[in-house]
């Protein structure tokens, strides 16, 4: 009766467990606002090469455009929903969510500012 008991606490868990991490997902577009996705891994080199890239144009455009990371060995669910075939990967989007660029590899921080400038004086 006892196993029974822990067997049925454990499932129930587990349960909890994968629905939290069906509702968490990440919210990418954001609404409204022109956004570029990066989907890597925190342990991919060229990655760790664009971190600090990311941080710095995340302050940059606060307001303006929003820029997201997300590691897609820890969220496989967002590398699907994104078709990520190879990382690092980033992806443009307007203010309605469309996307409009699409880039594989390491991306220089004047590239990824001209995207969004070209794309927030676009109206």
């Amino acid at each position: 009766m006892k196993t029974l008991i822990r067997f049925t606490l454990l499932l129930a868990v587990m349960l909890i467990l994968h629905a939290s991490e069906v509702r968490s997902a990440i919210t990418a577009p954001l609404p409204g606002m022109v956004t570029m996705v990066d989907l890597g891994a925190h342990s991919c080199i060229p990655c760790k090469m664009m971190a600090p890239i990311l941080e710095e144009l995340e302050q940059q455009y606060k307001g303006k455009a929003a820029i997201i990371f997300i590691d897609v060995w820890q969220n496989e669910n967002e590398g699907k929903r994104f078709a990520v075939r190879m990382i690092p990967t980033q992806i443009f989007f307007d203010r309605n969510g469309k996307e409009v660029y699409r880039h594989t590899g390491f991306l220089e921080k004047q590239a990824i500012i001209d995207r969004l400038e070209g794309m927030l004086e676009k109206k």
